[in-house]
């Protein structure tokens, strides 16, 4: 174990954690942008700066390891300006757009602007325009909102083991761009981890900031995985999907399917009523009236062509008892064995 001094605090550690593990383990809040739990360290923001004793230059404390015995500073009025300078050079071609922007509400960098007090973005650059490339039909990437914190290669990379994007160019004129784009599965994982925003959802078309939303904590059923969701309800509909880190075996990832289809909930064209069909035209029933003619049906197959002639199709959509119940229903009601499950769709 080692222990260092963090803001007059003696703190010990495990070998090989970082200043900014550290830190938080003490319960000392160090500001971040390109860091995230989940990522090998990326250190491209310089958000995260402190001062240790001995050294002259600052050190960016998500990639820094703790050394015994070391003094660490994180809030003096040399690294706040620090931050806030590197900060507004963040913002050099970054639109302070917030009143129109999705993310407005959980957005990182918005949040850091409001803390450093910055009002202008004093620091210009000839705008560069960056191609939209890096998009899918459920996924818009707005370029002029990248700050190039890595964030979004780095998921695809070490989360999703993909690498589908990667940075094209260099130095200023460099941007995030789709490398292996028959890698890309649209999981969203991208977005999830974005700190601003430049990646955004692309499906529904009704919108809330995240202080009108209900955010409801589900699981997801479209496999047995159980990977843990929170669903966000704007007037009795389903908006959108966002997750928490530390919940469920997930930590916060979801397939594309987990994080995008959701739209069937309230769509119009789901069926709220039974359905017979008489003449060749579908006619409104009632569930007593449909169960009663699938029973009759049922019935006069078996009767003619035994069990086996009926075959069940169960659904991923269903929770895990319905799903037992109709294997059951198959197996024990109608006696065969010809029940199937559509998990692979």
């Amino acid at each position: 174990m080692i222990t260092l001094t963090i803001d007059g605090t003696k703190v010990t550690v495990a070998e090989n954690t970082t200043i900014l593990e550290a830190a938080n383990s003490a319960g000392i809040r160090i500001p971040t942008l390109c860091y995230h739990k989940r990522l090998n360290p990326i250190g491209s923001c310089r958000i995260c700066v402190v001062e240790v004793e001995g050294y002259a230059n600052p050190m960016t404390a998500c990639t820094t390891p703790v050394v015994d015995g070391i003094n660490v500073v994180t809030n003096s009025e040399r690294i706040q300006k620090i931050r806030k300078e590197s900060l507004q050079l963040i913002l050099v071609n970054h639109p302070l757009d917030c009143p129109v922007c999705d993310k407005g509400g959980e957005c990182t960098v918005q949040n850091l602007v409001y803390e450093f007090g910055i009002e202008t973005a004093p620091y210009q650059l000839q705008k560069v325009e960056r191609r939209s490339v890096y998009a899918t039909p459920l996924i818009r990437f707005w370029p002029d909102r990248c700050i190039m914190c890595l964030r979004c290669v780095a998921a695809c990379r070490d989360i999703k083991a993909l690498g589908a994007i990667d940075v094209s160019g260099s130095g200023y004129d460099s941007q995030v761009s789709p490398v292996n784009v028959d890698k890309c599965e649209s999981c969203g994982e991208c977005l999830r981890v974005c700190p601003t925003g430049a990646l955004t959802e692309n499906l529904s078309r009704y919108k809330g900031r995240p202080w009108m939303t209900k955010r409801v904590e589900t699981t997801c059923t479209y496999c047995g995985c159980g990977c843990q969701m929170e669903l966000n309800v704007l007037h009795e509909r389903i908006i959108g999907i966002t997750t928490r880190e530390s919940k469920g075996t997930n930590r916060g990832s979801l397939c594309v399917k987990g994080r995008f289809g959701y739209e069937f909930i309230n769509s119009e064209e789901r069926l709220t009523k039974p359905l017979i069909k008489k003449d060749g035209q579908f006619h409104e029933a009632t569930w007593d009236q449909a169960l009663s003619l699938i029973a009759e049906k049922f019935s006069a197959i078996k009767a003619s062509h035994g069990p086996d002639a009926i075959a069940g199709l169960a659904s991923a959509r269903c929770t895990n008892e319905d799903n037992y119940l109709m294997q059951k229903f198959m197996r024990a009601a109608i006696g065969t064995n010809n029940i199937d499950h559509c998990a692979r769709l």
